[in-house]
C-alpha cells in the first residue's frame, strides 16, 4: 500500500513509520525539514523523503506523489497559547487540497478525545481541523485519543518528573479530573488497523486504555509501579496561572506547553465508546502496564522517539536551515584546540555522549546553576536532558541545546542554544588532523543582539576559560 505520512519527525510518527515499513508498504514522508529526518529503521527501500510546510502550499504542489492513505499526523499544541485554531485550520486546508492531487483514498486522523459540555482551546482547535477534513470531499477516519503513555511522550515525562522528584505534593484542583490514558502501542496499532478499512471511512472513533483515572490516581498508581512512597494533597485555591508555573519549574515543559496542558486538564476526557479493542483485536494496555513497558524501553535505551525532539519544545527554533550555517562576522569566538589522547572512536564517543545525565564533562555545577538560572529567565532549561544515551540525531533536543548536524562519519556535532540569552549562541566539536596528529576542534560563537549582548558576553567570560577549556581537554582523553 502506498502511504502519505506527515509528521513523521513528531512523537507518534517515529513509532508510525517502523511499523509502516516493516509490513512492506510504501511510505512517503513530507518534512519541513529533511537535515533533521533520520529514521532509526533498518527497512528504508521503500521510503521516500520530501520537504513540504502545510502551511505553505507552494511547497507541496512540487511534489508528485501517489498515495492510497495519507495520515494527518501534524501537531502544534506548544507552539502558542492561543493561537491554535487559525493556524490549525489552514493546514488542514492545504492538506486535504495536495491529497487530492495525491490521489488519496483515505485521510486518517489522530485527534484529542472531547468533552460535549466543555472544551479546552487546544481540543477545539483539533475539532475545527476535523470538520475541516470530513469536509474534503475524502474518505476520512479520525480517531480520538486522550493522553498517550509510552517513554518519551510529554504526558509519560511530566508524571515522571513531579512523581519521582515530589515525595509530598501540594496539587492544583485539576488533579482530581478523570482522563481515560492509552499507550503509545495501542494507538499506533489503532492507526494500522484502520488503513483502507471502509467499515471506518467517514466515521470518528474514541480510543483508550481500560483504566478511566483521575490525574491524582495516574501519580499515585505511577510511584506504585516504581516502588515509590508519595502523598499528594490538593489544594483548591492554586488557579489556572499558578499551576502552569507549577508544572513549568518542576518538569521539562515549556511553559508555553504547560499552559495548553493546564487548559486541557481542566476538562474531563473519557472515551464516550472505547473503540480500541474491536480495531485491533487485542485488549489494549492498561496504565500500570503501559508504565511497566515504558520503563523496559528505557533501561535498554530503546527509546524511539520523544517530545522534546519535536520543534515545539523549542522557544525560539521554527526552522533548523535557517541556523545551520554558523556566523563569523560581528560574532565572538572561543575556539579550543586538544591533541586526542586516545582513539579517533573513543572520542567521538565522547562527544556523541555529552550532556543528558552524563553531563558536560568539566564543573557540570555550573552548567547546572545556568540551567536553574534559565528555567527562571522562561527558558528551557537543563531538564530536557537527552532521548538516548549515547545517539545523537540532527533535530533532537540535547538539554538546553538543539543538534543542528550530527555527522559520526567525519566526527561533527553542531549545536544551537536554545536558552534565553540577548543573542545567538552556537557550540561546536569536530575532528581535524593538524601536523600528522588528530585534534579535537571546540568552537563556541556568541552573535550578540546589541548593548547587552556583549555586556553578557564579558560577563560570562571568566567562566568560558574554565569550563570550556576543561570539557575540550576531558573530551580529547579516555
Amino acid at each position: 500500500m502506498r502511504i502519505i505520512l506527515s509528521g513523521a519527525t513528531g512523537y507518534i510518527g517515529k513509532r508510525l513509520l517502523p511499523v509502516l515499513l516493516e509490513a512492506g508498504h510504501e511510505v512517503s514522508c513530507i518534512v519541513r525539514d529533511s537535515r533533521r529526518f533520520q529514521p532509526q529503521t533498518v527497512n528504508q527501500k521503500n521510503l521516500t523523503i520530501a520537504e513540504g510546510d502545510f502551511l505553505l502550499p507552494e511547497t507541496l504542489d512540487k511534489h508528485k506523489i501517489q498515495a492510497d492513505v495519507a495520515f494527518y499526523l501534524v501537531h502544534s499544541m506548544s507552539s502558542a497559547i492561543d493561537s491554535f485554531e487559525e493556524m490549525e485550520v489552514r493546514s488542514a486546508r492545504n492538506f486535504a487540497a495536495a491529497a487530492h492531487k495525491w490521489g488519496v483514498r483515505q485521510i486518517i486522523f489522530l485527534s484529542g478525545l472531547q468533552n460535549p459540555d466543555s472544551v479546552s482551546p487546544h481540543l477545539l482547535s483539533r475539532l475545527k481541523v476535523e470538520e475541516v477534513l470530513m469536509q474534503c470531499g475524502i474518505p476520512v477516519t479520525v480517531l480520538r485519543a486522550g493522553i498517550i503513555v509510552g517513554s518519551g511522550s510529554a504526558s509519560f515525562e511530566i508524571i515522571r518528573d513531579l512523581t519521582e522528584k515530589l515525595p509530598l505534593m501540594v496539587t492544583p484542583r485539576w488533579l482530581n479530573i478523570r482522563c481515560q490514558p492509552i499507550a503509545v502501542r495501542d494507538v499506533v496499532n489503532s492507526l494500522v488497523a484502520v488503513m483502507m478499512n471502509k467499515a471506518v471511512f467517514n466515521r470518528i472513533l474514541d480510543i483508550g486504555g481500560p483504566d478511566v483515572l483521575t490525574y491524582k490516581q495516574m501519580l499515585l498508581q505511577y510511584a506504585e509501579v516504581r516502588g515509590l512512597w508519595r502523598r499528594i494533597f490538593v489544594l483548591p485555591l492554586m488557579t489556572p496561572r499558578l499551576s502552569s508555573y507549577w508544572l513549568y519549574f518542576i518538569t521539562s515543559t515549556s511553559y508555553k506547553l504547560a499552559v495548553n496542558l493546564v487548559n486541557s486538564m481542566k476538562v474531563e476526557v473519557v472515551c464516550r465508546e472505547n473503540h480500541t479493542e474491536s480495531l485491533t483485536g487485542n485488549k489494549p494496555l492498561t496504565y500500570k502496564e503501559s508504565i511497566a513497558l515504558a520503563f523496559e524501553k528505557i533501561a535498554q535505551h530503546h527509546v524511539v522517539s520523544s517530545w522534546k525532539d519535536a520543534l515545539i519544545s523549542s522557544s525560539k527554533l521554527s526552522n533548523l536551515q535557517a541556523y545551520i550555517s554558523v556566523p563569523v562576522h560581528g560574532c565572538f569566538h572561543d575556539l579550543r584546540e586538544t591533541a586526542v589522547k586516545c582513539s579517533r572512536e573513543q572520542v567521538i564517543s565522547n562527544i556523541w555522549s555529552v550532556g543528558g545525565e552524563k553531563g558536560w564533562y568539566y564543573a557540570n555545577f555550573l552548567w547546572k546553576m545556568r540551567g536553574y538560572l534559565d528555567k527562571l529567565a522562561g527558558g528551557t532549561g537543563l531538564r530536557r536532558g537527552r532521548t538516548n544515551y549515547d545517539e545523537i540525531y540532527a533535530g533532537d533536543a540535547l538539554d538546553f541545546w538543539r543538534v543542528l548536524l550530527a555527522d559520526k562519519t567525519n566526527g561533527r556535532l553542531l549545536l544551537y542554544a536554545e536558552m534565553k540569552l540577548p543573542g545567538e549562541a552556537w557550540l561546536e566539536f569536530v575532528l581535524i588532523e593538524k601536523d600528522g596528529k588528530q585534534r579535537l576542534r571546540q568552537t563556541a560563537t556568541f552573535r550578540p543582539k546589541g548593548l547587552t549582548g556583549r555586556i553578557y558576553w564579558y560577563s560570562v567570560w571568566p567562566l568560558h576559560q574554565v569550563i570550556f577549556k576543561g570539557m575540550n581537554r576531558r573530551m580529547a582523553q579516555a
